[in-house]
């Protein structure tokens, strides 16, 4: 089974990522931002980085679907191929960061993609307001994402519920589960946790 974790930056995708994959003892995939050649440069130059950046990002998670799906085991997913593309990419093009050339070529490459996977059997969805993510994208204090703007943020969030809206009409036998960060406290209040836990059960299980 593939379970997947979507969410704007500063959500909380790894941090319940690594919690579930520890109750259902799950085998957990991360992004890897921390390896990511091209993060610091884009933070720094988004128009000269973008299409390089989103490229890396469309190709690494390809291969992870690639993997999840040939393991046999349950698997959960820090951030799915679905965001690269319907999320950030669109939002660098319309943000005038990535040229209509280097858009267009991204958007083929990854139609050409999808048509080799499938949507997680199960999404879960963190929406956060922008002064929650902000919050935590501070608390965790990465160097490169300290020249995060509020607007990029927001214009992140719009997509993303426009993306959320769509997506149980696009993949019509998929699972989805709605997490409000800014009144569940997962990281730090077990009660929290378990709220999701339960959720993630009745989807799984058909428990109601």
């Amino acid at each position: 089974m593939h379970i997947a974790i979507a969410g704007n930056i500063g959500a909380g995708k790894t941090t319940l990522t690594t919690l579930l994959a520890k109750h259902f003892k799950w085998q957990p995939h991360f992004e890897d931002a921390d390896d990511n050649p091209y993060l610091n440069d884009f933070y720094d130059d988004m128009q000269r980085w973008s299409f390089n950046l989103q490229v890396y990002f469309l190709n690494s998670r390809f291969g992870q679907v690639q993997k999840i799906r040939n393991t046999g085991k349950t698997v959960i997913q820090d951030r799915t191929i679905y965001e690269d593309a319907y999320i950030f990419a669109p939002n660098l093009h319309a943000m005038g960061l990535m040229t209509t050339r280097d858009f267009t070529n991204y958007m083929e490459l990854f139609k050409l993609m999808e048509s080799f996977i499938s949507p997680p059997d199960l999404l879960i969805y963190l929406r956060g307001s922008v002064p929650t993510l902000v919050k935590q994208i501070q608390a965790r204090g990465r160097d490169y994402e300290s020249t995060i703007n509020i607007d990029y943020l927001s214009r992140l969030n719009e997509r993303y519920e426009a993306f959320i809206t769509t997506y149980e009409q696009v993949h019509k036998d998929a699972k989805l589960i709605i997490i409000d960060v800014d009144h569940n406290d997962f990281n730090t209040d077990a009660e929290d946790l378990g709220i999701i836990i339960n959720k993630i059960n009745a989807e799984i299980n058909g428990l109601f």
